[in-house]
């Protein structure tokens, strides 16, 4: 069971559907901090954690601005070099969306590790 996938369906399911919001179930610490990226960068607006005695849920605001997003699978390493090569890949066209990547830093932007000079883990893209 993939939460990070879970989440991001839910969220492009009920963004077809014109929702303007949606709750993903089960919660993990990873999904919430892809949200908080996305959250930054505009895709989103805000989400609450909200604790039913299990796992948790996500109660996240949709603002109609996600065309696709996805977790991807395996999770490739990536140096710094590399990003427009996965850019390329799995986003539509150059500065249209983002990558989340994991690295040492913690879990940011492929804008931000390109800034900061780190690789890591590609974990999701959003546009």
């Amino acid at each position: 069971m993939d939460t990070l996938t879970n989440g991001l369906i839910t969220i492009i399911n009920n963004e077809m559907r014109n929702k303007r919001e949606c709750v993903i179930s089960p919660a993990s610490k990873l999904l919430g901090r892809v949200l908080r990226i996305m959250q930054l960068n505009g895709y989103i607006g805000e989400f609450e954690f909200i604790d039913d005695g299990r796992s948790g849920k996500f109660k996240v605001q949709l603002m109609g601005r996600i065309n696709k997003c996805g977790s991807i699978k395996p999770r490739f390493p990536v140096q710094v070099d590399e990003f427009e090569e996965w850019e390329k890949k799995f986003l539509p066209s150059r500065n249209v969306g983002i990558l989340v990547v994991s690295t040492s830093k913690g879990v940011i932007a492929h804008k931000d590790a390109q800034e900061k000079n780190v690789g890591g883990r590609l974990l999701a893209f959003v546009y």
